[in-house]
């Protein structure tokens, strides 16, 4: 299919996306717990360097924002999801295939779509959390605890983006492959977060180096977060971490792209 059909298959996912209270809700959903989430881990930074006796020490107040991204990536995982296990749920994906014959363009303007909304979304949602952190921080009570670096910031909020639209987009891979909510969830959420930690619980040596470069310890690495959730330094370069983002999710649209391809709707 030519370019024009791209675009004209993209024009159409962006209408159906914004035609279903589910975006808004998610997308909703995903400032409240930024917010939130971002908001309880600085105070607690905050307040532990007070308990400890380190007044002096400064965060920037998008070091949150980075460290929250663990748990919001849930929220923007469901609204790619919905993104085409909804159609399969509805028999909508028929009418989808009718108009766009070409599988593989039905996925890459879905890509189109949703990739870009989650980049905005991750940049907007974060803009408006660092907002709130340097607020809460700034009171006397903390001491000034926060800094505001303009360049590093925008810096870390667009990698927050570029992390959220990668992971929306080996979602839609996924959800492509297994056609159904549920399975999708399941499958996302093993990649995200139950393969890793489990893996980690093993002892081994070669198994956590491996579980470090799944998507979500990826993500950390990528968004140069000094530490993974266990607690532990990063072991690679931000660049490395881009790059193990980008296998993730063009092996994802892959698998998907080939169930497509193979399979009735």
């Amino acid at each position: 299919m030519s370019a024009r059909g791209l675009w004209q298959a993209a024009g159409a996912e962006w209408v159906k996306l914004w035609s279903v209270r589910s975006t808004w809700w998610c997308l909703a959903g995903a400032l409240a717990l930024t917010v939130l989430t971002s908001v309880t881990l600085a105070v607690d930074a905050a307040t532990g360097a007070l308990r400890d006796g380190t007044p002096g020490v400064r965060i920037s107040a998008a070091e949150p924002v980075v460290s929250a991204t663990s748990f919001v990536q849930f929220a923007l995982v469901a609204l790619a999801m919905l993104a085409i296990t909804s159609e399969y749920a509805s028999g909508g994906i028929r009418t989808t295939l009718a108009a766009t014959p070409a599988r593989g363009v039905v996925l890459a303007a879905k890509a189109l779509v949703v990739g870009p909304v989650m980049l905005a979304t991750g940049v907007l949602t974060g803009a408006l959390t660092v907002a709130a952190v340097y607020a809460v921080l700034s009171l006397d009570v903390f001491g000034g605890f926060v800094v505001l670096p303009a360049g590093q910031v925008a810096l870390d909020l667009l990698r927050t983006g570029v992390f959220y639209a990668l992971v929306a987009v080996m979602t839609l891979g996924v959800g492509a492959a297994t056609r159904s909510a549920a399975g999708t969830l399941t499958v996302v959420f093993l990649l995200l977060m139950g393969l890793p930690l489990m893996i980690l619980m093993t002892g081994s040596q070669v198994l956590a180096d491996l579980s470090l470069r799944m998507p979500t310890f990826a993500g950390l690495a990528f968004m140069g977060s000094a530490r993974n959730i266990t607690g532990g330094p990063m072991p690679y370069s931000p660049g490395e971490g881009l790059v193990w983002l980008l296998v993730w999710a063009a092996v994802a649209v892959a698998v998907g792209h080939a169930v497509l391809r193979r399979r009735d709707a």
